[in-house]
């Protein structure tokens, strides 16, 4: 390359590779560490704009302070001949914008297991204090194995820092925009969590559940329409997940999850068999409440009216019945009355025959002491039987799921069921997908100390005539991507292909030095070629010299070498 196709004199340009609102993207290969990364420039056009410099930055800023497997790698920040750019890891696939472009509806098993992974790093981000405020599917890349990095947090926010905007308006794809953001109020955790909903929505439905000619005709359609139900555009999505999106895009951000790991809790088991078919989600109707309701001091509440059916009987005067028989027709016409006020009542609720219904208190996120007492005081039992997982950002000893769920009515004296975090943990490394040779692995290891510093590896050579000599093929013990508690004792077990084993042949001695190379390379060993010094030797004996033959070789002939990529047989020749 030339050196135009150079930045910083360290970052060779290789293509472009995208395009967005104010940057081109680049695909390069840092010179320096030979790796390849994606570089992010600031179009030129925007290069003196503050507002524009000021996001760029900020999305560095906030994506350098976060550490996720599902969140791009920032490794370097610079300007160059006044070009502001961001160097990130490159990660090859495709934007889960063009995959739902190319196959959806997507598959509810994927379309969950992508929106954990995306929730699980906007979980990462708000316990960092960032509010992402740009998510969406273009902000999303799906690798070929299913895994996803989230990118662009150019609109990101602090909490309690300034709000980005543009022209007045709040800046983001319209389309995935809470109405609160509509309305100019600024971001919660809640409008990050209004937009996965959203695009769960159109991993599901193929598209986007608001459209509109202009910009500001989706905004308002936010604030005013309901969502269509995603079961009546597509029948296979199962109620449990429908009700994660009716709540995640709740209008009012109070009926919203109160977090993206509450959220990432519900996806976690919307999935299992029991929750398919659960009832609907009902939330409450909210009310459009006026600037001048707002200021008057009596504040406008709903109130329910329960109709409970009454005879009218108007005035009856008082007699003496004439006969039994008019005493029995009045006792009859009592039973009846006293009849049908009890069925009402049955009916409306008041009464039951049955055994008492109580609502499940939210349990998740309590501590077990925390879970009994709220489930007692409603006259529930928590399981002593305790399920205990690891979890990628809830502490130990945190409820992450409940079983039945929360909200619902169950009878009095159910029993709870519920799974506790045993601890945060680190998804393990796949040596294999790296193709890394084992002194690759074991120093990948000692660098990432004291997250491994418990990790008993162990290296075993194996016969594999498909793989590169030295190249981990295996690895046991600890699941490649499974979650490991870093505060346990674990055995991994690398399993390599066997290098090479030959023996050194001893006819090298007295061959001429290129004829004893390409013996030893046809063998395939690695060489090196030494040319003693003979200038402090005499005429005389140097004469008596053999010169370009081999006269010593390491290691010595008849001894066995094994072939490392760091070692080398040496010839040593006049």
């Amino acid at each position: 390359m030339t050196k135009k196709n150079m930045i910083a004199n360290r970052y060779e340009v290789i293509q472009h590779i995208g395009q967005g609102g104010m940057a081109d993207v680049f695909r390069a290969v840092d010179t320096i560490l030979n790796r390849e990364v994606a570089i992010k420039i600031l179009r030129a056009d925007l290069s003196t704009d503050e507002i524009s410099i000021l996001r760029f930055k900020r999305e560095a800023q906030a994506a350098t302070a976060l550490a996720h497997p599902n969140i791009v790698e920032i490794y370097d920040i610079g300007d160059y001949k006044g070009h502001h750019y961001i160097v990130m890891e490159f990660v090859p696939g495709k934007t889960l914008k063009q995959v739902i472009r190319s196959r959806a509806p997507l598959l509810c098993e994927e379309a969950v297991d992508i929106m954990k992974q995306l929730t699980s790093a906007t979980a990462e981000a708000h316990s960092r204090g960032i509010i992402h405020r740009d998510i969406k599917p273009q902000n999303v890349i799906v690798k070929s194995d299913g895994s996803i990095k989230m990118l662009d947090f150019g609109i990101a926010t602090a909490k309690g820092s300034m709000q980005l905007t543009q022209a007045n308006n709040v800046m983001g794809s319209v389309h995935y925009l809470a109405p609160e953001l509509a309305k100019g109020e600024s971001a919660t955790p809640q409008s990050d969590i209004y937009a996965l909903g959203i695009v769960l929505y159109e991993m599901l439905a193929g598209d986007v559940p608001f459209k509109a000619d202009q910009a500001v005709q989706v905004a308002l359609r936010h604030m005013r329409d309901n969502i269509k139900s995603i079961r009546s555009i597509n029948p296979q999505v199962p109620q449990s997940v429908e009700n994660i999106i009716i709540r995640a895009t709740a209008k009012d951000p109070v009926q919203r999850y109160r977090s993206c790991d509450e959220m990432w809790r519900d996806l976690s088991t919307c999935l299992k068999q029991d929750r398919l078919n659960e009832a609907p989600l009902v939330l409450p109707t909210v009310k459009n409440v006026t600037k001048k309701e707002l200021n008057s001091t009596n504040t406008p509440t709903e109130t329910k009216a329960k109709t409970i059916p009454h005879v009218a009987t108007g005035t009856i005067e008082k007699q003496k019945p004439k006969n039994k028989l008019n005493t029995l027709l009045i006792s009859l016409i009592l039973a009846v009355v006293a009849i049908g006020v009890f069925f009402a009542l049955l009916l409306s609720g008041v009464v039951s025959l049955g055994a008492k219904m109580v609502k499940v208190p939210n349990v998740e996120g309590m501590t077990q002491e925390e879970a009994q007492i709220a489930l007692e005081e409603v006259g529930l039992t928590l399981n002593p039987e305790i399920e205990y997982t690891l979890t990628t950002n809830i502490d130990k000893g945190i409820i992450v799921t409940m079983s039945p769920d929360a909200y619902g009515e169950v009878e009095e004296g159910t029993v709870v069921d519920v799974v506790i975090s045993s601890g945060k943990g680190i998804y393990f490394e796949d040596f294999v997908a790296m193709n890394a040779t084992i002194a690759e692995a074991q120093a990948w290891i000692d660098q990432h100390k004291p997250d491994y510093e418990n990790v008993r590896v162990t290296a075993v050579e194996e016969e594999n005539s498909n793989v590169e000599p030295g190249i981990v093929f295996r690895q046991e013990g600890i699941e490649a991507g499974s979650l490991y508690d870093p505060t346990t004792a674990a055995n991994l077990t690398l399993v390599y292909s066997k290098y090479p084993t030959k023996t050194i042949p001893a006819d090298i001695i007295g061959k001429p030095i290129n004829d004893a190379v390409a013996e030893l390379e046809s063998m395939g060993l690695e060489v090196l070629v030494s040319n003693i010094d003979s200038s402090g030797l005499s005429d005389e004996e140097r004469e008596k010299l053999d010169l370009g033959v081999v006269i010593r070789v390491e290691p010595n002939v008849g001894e066995e070498f094994t072939q490392k990529e760091d070692n080398y047989v040496v010839l040593y020749y006049y």
